[in-house]
């Protein structure tokens, strides 16, 4: 079972988000945006009801900073949710898992995170796209749904053949420039 809690700092404490916010207003000039509220999420399988309940208070929140939600809000905002690619390290539900295990060491946890962006005003498609684009590192990060999944387990394809390259240094510039480019490869003719 997938356990699911949404972690916001309580006002006057949200340094970030209200950062973020004047970023919007001015970097952007977009006027329309009225208020930003974001949050952490976090989604946490292979632990049992008790021990999510105890990590509430002590691992994903700061009772006295935060406060803490099962689900959000339905009160007009446009939201959308961030998450490292799969691959990229995600120190916090790193940390977390750990702090899990810390409270039951016989606990495995599997911990995924998410920023979620509330946004609110009368934003345009084009203006939502902008803050989408400012805030989404297409490196590291990738817009995630908000539903919650099933499970958190993660299969990935393992390649049973990787194509070794020949030749290659025998190449000349000219034909090594049309190589890189018809293999994808991530050079260019100098290196």
């Amino acid at each position: 079972m997938v356990h699911r809690i949404y972690v916001e700092k309580k006002p006057g404490l949200r340094n970030e988000a209200d950062a973020l916010f004047g970023d919007l207003k001015s970097f952007l000039a977009i006027s329309s945006l009225t208020a930003l509220r974001l949050l952490n999420r976090y989604d946490v399988e292979n632990i049992d009801e008790a021990l999510f309940e105890r990590a509430v208070g002590t691992v994903f929140s700061e009772p006295q900073l935060d406060t803490v939600t099962a689900v959000l809000p339905d009160d007009g905002a446009f939201v959308f949710a961030v998450s490292y690619l799969p691959g990229q390290f995600d120190q916090r539900a790193d940390s977390a898992e750990q702090c899990i295990r810390i409270l039951d060491s016989k606990a495995e946890p599997t911990v995924r995170t998410a920023k979620v962006y509330r946004l609110f005003g009368d934003l345009t498609e084009e203006e939502i796209a902008a803050i989408k684009r400012y805030v989404i590192n297409p490196v590291e990060s990738h817009e995630v749904p908000l539903d919650k999944p099933k499970t958190l387990k993660t299969e990935y394809e393992i390649p049973t053949e990787v194509e070794t390259l020949t030749g290659f240094t025998a190449l000349s510039d000219g034909e090594a420039a049309g190589f890189v480019a018809a293999k994808g490869l991530a050079m260019d003719e100098d290196d």
